[in-house]
């Protein structure tokens, strides 16, 4: 059994969304080893009536309901303490853009306690939204995981922890397999072959079966390169680049793309 490296602490109203996920594959594998531990808390159980009443009526009029901030605030300072003891990050779609940055940043960003793993807390919203005295008074972030909306913030919150979890050390099979995943070096990944080396005559690049890392790691480099270049061109422009690539992206400009395709 490992040490677990991270806690997540989730408030939802429907906590059954996410077991399912929860118990395949990577995520799986990691708490089963201890590595991530994964609680989930159903906000109902901190109401006060006997129908277990979480939302109501916006002030002023307006269609849709509005998370009640009683069960909400009961629910995260019995869990995480009053205040909260560790970041407490609402899934929101006024929140910062989610992505592979944020990630790692939130794969180190619980607060150590002492004989004990840091932790996250994650509150999904539901309905029209949350009462704002949630907002300003008990979270400390608020993540988007893009700009539409959903039902509610379980689907969000399973994309943070599975996404953070991926840079926990030992989870992946490769060490280095987070750092390669697209967007980790602000490119998208290059492509993958496996066996067999053809298949319906479409057959492996020759550089991949030559043995010569070198020249295997440099086509991977350019294929990442041209994949963001044709895919998506804006990521270029904050990626880090040496003048390697940007000589190999200068010549794409001006010849297009050759035998790289």
């Amino acid at each position: 059994m490992s040490e677990t490296e991270l806690e997540f602490e989730v408030f939802t109203l429907f906590p059954e969304v996410f077991e399912p996920y929860l118990q395949s594959s990577i995520l799986q594998r990691a708490r089963q080893r201890g590595v991530i531990d994964v609680r989930l808390h159903n906000i109902r159980d901190w109401t006060v009536d006997r129908h277990h009443i979480t939302d109501d009526e916006p002030y002023g009029g307006g269609g849709g309901m509005v998370m009640k901030p009683e069960p909400i605030f009961a629910a995260v300072e019995e869990v995480l303490g009053a205040p909260p003891r560790c970041p407490l990050i609402l899934l929101s779609p006024q929140g910062r853009v989610f992505n592979q940055a944020v990630a790692a940043e939130l794969a180190s960003a619980g607060f150590p306690r002492p004989g004990q793993p840091p932790r996250l807390g994650l509150l999904c919203g539901r309905y029209e939204g949350i009462d704002e005295r949630v907002r300003q008074h008990l979270v400390t972030d608020e993540i988007s995981i893009g700009d539409y909306v959903i039902t509610g913030g379980e689907l969000a919150a399973l994309i943070v922890i599975d996404a953070v979890t991926r840079f926990i050390p030992g989870v992946l099979g490769d060490p280095n397999g987070a750092l390669d995943d697209s967007h980790a070096s602000g490119l998208l990944e290059y492509p993958h072959y496996t066996r067999p080396p053809e298949f319906r005559g479409w057959r492996v690049p020759e550089v991949l079966l030559s043995g010569d890392h070198g020249r295997i790691a440099r086509w991977r480099r350019e294929q990442s390169l041209l994949r963001t270049w044709r895919r998506r061109p804006d990521l270029l422009e904050r990626a880090p680049l040496s003048e390697q690539d940007r000589k190999f992206l200068r010549k794409l400009e001006t010849e297009g793309p050759t035998d790289l395709t």
